[in-house]
């Protein structure tokens, strides 16, 4: 038998933040070798943090980031135990994303990555070059400050792998496991045994099991040890990087670290026998003959001994069952944990939420107290990193820390109910309600005169004065008058978040935090610069179906159960008043529902549908139950208001990233802003695609005859171009 031990770790780096990178990596070394591992694997880009983005085009950042690697190798950290250090390598003029593997205080190789993650989220070709050259390993010289601190001049870069005495291991970069001809399968063939893949990979929902399959498929077919390490925690921008780190063994999983956490440091360790790695390998036949004819990958020989032989006091890790958490926990447990990284790094002194009693900011309200029943959970368990940030953050003095998460809530969070004539009684007295099972500080406000004074502000500079339209007013009165409500509510907002501190003598300031859904923004219903405007959204980017299962998971799993009720009600904005014959819903002042529009996301974003396109797709989808000449309607409806508020995209406030049709026009999904949103060509092509279909001729209103399309528009021109202060009747309040 070959017994080696070995030890990956979930770190919650935060970009550009050294001092906290490097103590994370030494406390995940230091834990590694307490269990008798002889490899650590961190992280990619752990020295500097995976998110500093256009940082990376600093020297400085690269320079720090050798710096740190210097400390790490002067000491005795990496004696024994061979370390991969994720970090940015400028070679000649060229900057890579490298694995730098560490053994006794020497460089063994650095391993620039391969392949580059470009799409999504990711821009790394903006920062790094591939590297390109397979066939050999170059030499490759050391800045002059490191080389003369290790004594060690140059060290092998490139693509290829380590040759211990006893084993091969070899370093596979995120993105390259998913490549349609990954690095490991020719390694494998070339006798690598371990593979240690450093990532740094966001969460989104429902896709770890995408991720481990691929771990699994990586050596279910070829044998091998895979480990996986990832980042977890918010290291600066709109993504979570999920961790769930672990160890698979010939396609079964024998060690998973957790996906959410507030620690910012889980050594996963696992104990396996290299021979059952020889032992799968030689049972497949086909592996020995295309073994037999590879393609000869370089080498770096070091003379040292990993493993160890038989010895009964070594028990070998077993294979284990998979844990994945439901949806519902991922909406709870990611953003909750994302809002508490954001909390105690930007140096805030809690959250401000306007909370109507709707869906959208009560999943926000119960993701906080979800939030709050983690930090108490996590201290209660000795984390003592949580309960010195929990300490400063609530004020507490005299040795007390949090040991209930309502009173936790009560210092840090704050909800508003800001109503007006015409909120009613059944949201108002639900916001109480969820306020005081999570335990916030509340507070109650009328906004009624704030709004009066405006109106007759206005009708003193016009001579006239706005009218509702069920009083009747024009649709263009009824719009201003219900994004005048949702736009004081913003000020406000913002304005309690700066002063509330100093009336209750507490330093700082508080977050606002918005909630308005993926769905509202990919249609634009949502009034531009209201309570949608915040500091951060944990709910932007998730659907309201999502977010409707989510209420009714944590009305019974986080204790609050207000929110059944609150789930139960129609969706409403509540800025039009109430009549005995009228009352606001936003799937009718949308004139499409949530579920049609997470389908039209979808088809846009994800499978990348044109306006023809799309309406191809659903005439399938929909075909039993709408003609093609209906859903013709349907999508040119949609495109048609998703161009026309394309602009709000620009200034939508920055969001927990969960989804993968989110509409974030800052970093996600990067479109234009200004449409011709009578999209003439398309939905021309669209008419003929419905008249061959049913022989129906339909009509396409070239002057867009908005009112047929079941709702009011955001704002007046058919181009998509948006008068200045326009916006849906939407408060995200």
């Amino acid at each position: 038998m070959r017994l080696l031990k070995v030890a990956t770790c979930n770190l919650n780096n935060w970009a550009l933040d050294f001092d906290c990178n490097l103590k994370n990596i030494k406390e995940s070394i230091g834990r590694a070798k307490e269990a008798g591992a002889v490899i650590r694997l961190g992280p990619e880009l752990e020295i500097t943090g995976y998110g500093c983005e256009d940082h990376f085009l600093e020297l400085d950042t690269v320079t720090h980031a050798w710096e740190c690697l210097k400390d790490l190798l002067l000491g005795d950290w990496t004696d024994g135990i061979l370390c991969s250090f994720g970090m940015p390598v400028i070679k000649g003029s060229e900057r890579y994303n490298c694995q730098v593997l560490c053994l006794n205080r020497k460089i063994i190789m650095i391993r620039p990555k391969l392949w580059l993650a470009n799409d999504g989220n990711y821009r790394e070709l903006r920062w790094f070059t591939a590297w390109k050259q397979k066939d050999q390993l170059e030499d490759f010289q050391l800045p002059n400050e490191i080389s003369v601190a290790l004594k060690q001049k140059s060290v092998p870069f490139g693509y290829g792998f380590i040759q211990f005495l006893d084993t091969a291991v070899a370093a596979e970069i995120c993105e390259e496991l998913f490549t349609p001809i990954p690095p490991h399968a020719d390694l494998a063939l070339n006798g690598v045994e371990v593979f240690m893949n450093a990532s740094g990979s966001h969460h989104q929902l429902r896709k770890l099991d995408y991720r481990i399959r691929a771990f699994i498929s990586a050596t279910h077919s070829r044998g091998g040890v895979y480990m996986y390490s990832n980042h977890q925690g918010c290291d600066g921008g709109r993504l979570y990087f999920d961790g769930c780190s672990c160890v698979v063994v010939n396609g079964d999983m024998i060690a998973q670290g957790s996906q959410f956490s507030l620690k910012d440091v889980e050594v996963v360790v696992a104990q396996v026998d290299l021979d059952a790695v020889a032992g799968f390998r030689g049972s497949i036949s086909s592996f020995q003959e295309q073994a037999s004819c590879k393609t000869k990958i370089p080498s770096v020989a070091v003379p040292y001994n990993l493993c160890q032989p038989f010895n009964l006091k070594m028990s070998l890790s077993s294979p284990l069952k998979i844990n994945y958490h439901s949806p519902e926990e991922e909406i709870a447990f990611g953003p909750g944990c994302w809002l508490w990284d954001y909390l105690r790094r930007s140096g805030a002194s809690g959250f401000l939420l306007p909370l109507s009693g709707g869906a959208d900011s009560s999943s926000v309200a119960a993701i906080v107290g979800c939030m709050c029943q983690l930090v108490v959970k996590e201290i209660s368990n000795g984390d003592e990193q949580v309960k010195a940030d929990a300490i400063r953050i609530g004020h507490y003095a005299n040795g007390e820390f949090p040991t209930d998460s309502r009173e936790f809530a009560k210092r840090i969070f704050y909800t508003v109910f800001m109503g007006s004539e015409n909120s009613s009684q059944e949201t108002r007295m639900l916001a109480k309600k969820l306020a005081d099972e999570i335990g916030s500080w509340r507070l109650d406000v009328s906004i009624d005169t704030v709004v009066s004074a405006f109106l007759s502000l206005f009708q003193t500079l016009t001579g006239k004065r706005p009218c509702y339209k069920v009083d009747g007013g024009s649709n263009v009165e009824n719009l201003g008058l219900q994004n005048i409500q949702a736009r004081i509510r913003m000020v406000l907002a913002f304005m309690l978040a700066s002063l509330l501190p100093w009336v209750h003598n507490k330093p700082g300031f508080y977050l606002v935090l918005g909630s308005s859904n993926v769905d509202e923004g990919l249609r634009g219903y949502l009034t531009k610069y209201d309570c949608s405007s915040a500091d951060i959204n944990p709910i932007g980017s998730i659907s309201k179906q999502d977010l409707r299962t989510f209420l009714r998971w944590a009305a019974t799993h986080l204790g609050y159960s207000s929110l059944a009720e609150i789930e139960a009600a129609p969706p409403t904005a509540e800025l039009e008043p109430i009549r005995s014959n009228y009352s606001q819903l936003d799937e009718v002042d949308m004139g499409m529902t949530y579920e049609e529009l997470s389908v039209y996301g979808r088809l846009r974003k994800v499978f990348h549908c044109g306006p023809v396109t799309m309406f191809k797709n659903l005439c399938y989808r929909w075909g039993a139950r709408l003609t093609p000449s209906e859903v013709a309607e349907k999508v040119k409806q949609f495109f048609k208001f998703y161009s026309i508020n394309r602009h709000k995209m620009t200034v939508l406030t920055p969001s927990y990233h969960a989804e993968s049709y989110s509409p974030d026009d800052n970093r996600f999904d990067l479109r234009q802003f200004l449409y011709n949103a009578r999209w003439p060509y398309q939905f021309r092509k669209i008419d003929e695609l419905v008249k061959e279909l049913d022989g129906e001729k339909v009509p396409f209103s070239e002057s867009g005859d908005h009112e047929k399309m079941g709702t009011t528009l955001d704002g007046g021109g058919g181009m998509g171009v948006i008068a200045a202060g326009s916006g849906n009747p939407k408060s995200g309040h």
